[in-house]
């Protein structure tokens, strides 16, 4: 086996490190011989589901249901397919259809999308953490783990085989399922040393099951041996109970979790003094909040830079990357340089032409890691890839001379006013530099006279006073040239995110854009 993929590196640590810690959750730790033995029972279990899609949905958080529901399917060569739970029950029973799912395994607290789910699926196996009775025929977990026999299946050796399915966050359309291989998501071990894990790390997996960086994580963690504690929910005060109970050292934290958990007025309560290193990514962090991060938590920082369609990183701004205080500062404002085995290039955006450094265009990228395709999409397909084999992002950014990505912006999120190009995140940027802001999104809103107006969305900082909008215009007049200063400035106490931290920035759009006549505000 050239490749130790996920389900043969549980297999050979259950025999070269039986008795060490692989997964915590709640009041429960397993060691790797335990897991092992979990997740074949699991994995039998599921071997015997009638297999048409050869998919298994789940709508769980993160914890020990999930994580042995992932790698019981890798040993069962199914297909690991967690759904958003954040989504209404319509939405659920949409994503649960376009997949067909053979079985749904589900928190009790969920089970209104479980129905929702098994009534366009009427042959699916439905298997419920908790109570069963909340979804009528429904097994309950116990007894659908009981009932395997604790055989493992034996798969994990062809790089091939489909392993998980992801969608898409739904911001720009219908969600479209991403698929991975066990090739797409190998962990190769010269890439651990990117986190600095050693033989006593603890690893901290607080993110959705749904999302590339939950699942990629979670596969990191195990694949390196570490001990990997699962929480269910990323809110500030429990990531850092998590951090003192557990003597976390390695975490992977979203910026806008970070920013409340500097924020955090008792944070001093908290004994964060074993942590050693924080991945962040998913959405952009600006280079002061960052400063501020690294200031306030003392460990080290890596910056991942990818996407569900690559099956997590392109790029990393690695720790000795971060400076903020130095003369290489300006760094903090990249995606960092590309990871062993990826491509990356900048493409103008209307021709497909390669661009020379420090030319803005779109970013493509071309790697193991990138999937084959979206689900049962063909249309899609043929529009996500280049001729030549290259993944569209949709992300514009540029490469500086010394091999550096920066990302701007998605290229739908460009505003042209008055003709020219303008990227919200280099506003923002310049922005959440004022003592008052807290968090800050840009969008462009439908203008009269400018095509689009910049328009600002401020969350103003924990304890200070609101600025007034001409105040933070004559912040940015020496920082800004006069294009891309904000036309307009609105307050909020919140701003509305995906359920992987994003900031929705066509809900700020459809928000603040100007009132057409005969409509209502």
């Amino acid at each position: 086996m050239s490749e130790l993929h996920l389900p043969n590196r549980i297999r050979q640590l259950a025999v070269e490190h039986p008795d060490r810690a692989a997964v915590s959750s709640g009041g429960t730790t397993l060691t790797y011989s335990e897991f092992d033995a979990l997740t074949n029972r699991v994995a039998s279990a599921l071997a015997t589901v009638p297999a048409t899609s050869e998919r298994i949905g789940a709508l769980l958080r993160m914890g020990l249901p999930g994580a042995s529901s992932f790698v019981g399917c890798a040993k069962a060569g199914l297909v690991f397919t967690p759904l958003n739970w954040r989504l209404n029950p319509g939405e659920i029973a949409d994503i649960a259809d376009d997949a067909q799912l053979d079985a749904l395994i589900v928190e009790d607290e969920f089970a209104t999308s479980a129905r929702a789910a098994a009534a366009v699926l009427p042959d699916a196996q439905i298997v419920v953490v908790g109570d069963a009775s909340t979804v009528p025929g429904a097994r309950s977990w116990e007894d659908f783990v009981a009932s395997g026999d604790g055989i493992d299946p034996g798969f994990g050796d062809d790089a091939g085989t489909e392993l998980l399915q992801l969608y898409t966050s739904g911001t720009t359309g219908r969600p479209k399922g991403v698929v991975a291989t066990h090739h797409n998501l190998f962990n190769e071990p010269q890439n651990f040393a990117l986190y600095e894990f050693t033989e006593d790390s603890v690893s901290l997996d607080a993110l959705p099951l749904f999302h590339i960086a939950g699942a990629g994580w979670m596969s990191t963690s195990l694949s390196a041996g570490l001990h990997l504690v699962l929480l269910g929910e990323m809110r500030p005060n429990l990531v850092a109970a998590a951090i003192s109970e557990h003597g976390i050292t390695h975490a992977f934290l979203v910026p806008s979790v970070i920013n409340m958990l500097v924020e955090m007025p008792d944070l001093s309560d908290y004994d964060l003094s074993t942590l050693r290193l924080v991945a962040y990514g998913a959405s952009p962090i600006t280079p002061t909040q960052l400063a501020r991060a690294m200031d306030t938590l003392g460990c080290r920082f890596v910056q991942r830079y990818g996407m569900t369609e690559t099956m997590g990183a392109l790029t990393a701004l690695r720790a000795d990357d971060h400076d903020p205080h130095g003369s290489r500062s300006y760094l903090l404002r990249s995606a960092g340089s590309p990871l062993p085995g990826v491509e990356v290039e900048i493409r103008d955006i209307a021709t497909g032409e390669p661009l020379p450094d420090g030319q803005t265009g779109e970013i493509v990228c071309r790697s193991r890691n990138n999937t084959s395709g979206y689900w049962r999409r063909d249309a899609e397909n043929a529009a996500l890839f280049t001729a030549d084999g290259f993944l569209r992002t949709g992300d514009a950014g540029h490469i500086d001379s010394d091999g550096y990505l920066f990302v701007t912006d998605r290229v739908k999120d460009m505003i042209i006013s008055g003709g020219e190009n303008v990227y919200p995140i280099e506003v923002e940027s310049v922005l959440s530099e004022h003592p008052a802001v807290a968090e800050v999104a840009v969008v462009g809103v439908p203008d009269d006279r400018w095509g689009e107006a910049v328009t600002a969305v401020v969350r103003v900082a924990p304890g200070a006073s609101r600025p007034t909008e001409d105040e933070l215009l004559q912040f940015t007049v020496e920082r800004l040239a006069s294009y891309k200063k904000p036309r307009h400035i609105h307050f909020v106490d919140e701003l509305p995110r995906n359920a992987s931290g994003k900031i929705l920035k066509r809900t700020l759009r459809n928000e603040f854009a100007p009132v057409q006549e005969g409509t209502t505000p």
